[in-house]
């Protein structure tokens, strides 16, 4: 098996994924998409409303997400995507996209043999203590702070037979980075 077209950088708000995924995006010279520039208006009003997100709003949104790693994985473009994903039913949506999902997700006939994109995920891990405290230096993020005790709720920390690592977010940054680009080879 060659390495994965695409690697997901996981993990509750506040871990590093955007600044993680650019910066592996750059070191790899692969494309970069933060999945928060995808939630549509609704969603980023609900949230900063102090209002979880639930299913119904993360579906489409996942499914949109699959689509654009398909598309690129399709054409030889290897990318790297910053997105929570924190439950193993929206890590299947992003591998396998309708598929992937409970039924809803896109009405559309199934196709024979459903597109999957190759993944590797990559699950920044930390305690609350040390995430809350640096989302409260955060500033301008749509995501507020209160919201953090919702998602360790909601986390379903990847495991077999997910294809995942999993580094700490005591790591320095050159170490993730190095870690992740380790595990590509």
């Amino acid at each position: 098996m060659g390495a994965p077209g695409a690697v997901l950088v996981m993990g509750v708000s506040g871990s590093g994924k955007s600044t993680v995924g650019a910066l592996l995006a750059s070191e790899l010279g692969w494309k970069f998409y933060d999945a928060d520039d995808y939630h549509p208006e609704e969603n980023r009003m609900k949230m900063a409303k102090g209002i979880p997100l639930n299913d119904q709003d993360r579906i489409p949104w996942l499914c949109n997400l699959h689509d654009i790693l398909l598309s690129d994985v399709a054409s030889r473009q290897h990318v790297i995507l910053a997105c929570s994903a924190l439950k193993k039913a929206y890590r299947d949506i992003l591998i396998r996209g309708k598929d992937g999902a409970p039924p809803k997700c896109d009405d559309s006939v199934k196709e024979e043999n459903p597109a999957e994109v190759e993944l590797l995920v990559v699950h920044l891990s930390g305690s609350f203590e040390i995430i809350s405290g640096r989302l409260l230096k955060r500033t301008g993020h749509f995501m507020p702070p209160e919201l953090l005790q919702s998602q360790f709720d909601t986390l379903e920390p990847p495991s077999a037979p997910e294809n995942f690592i999993q580094i700490s977010v005591d790591k320095s940054l050159s170490e993730i980075i190095a870690t992740i680009v380790e595990s590509l080879k």
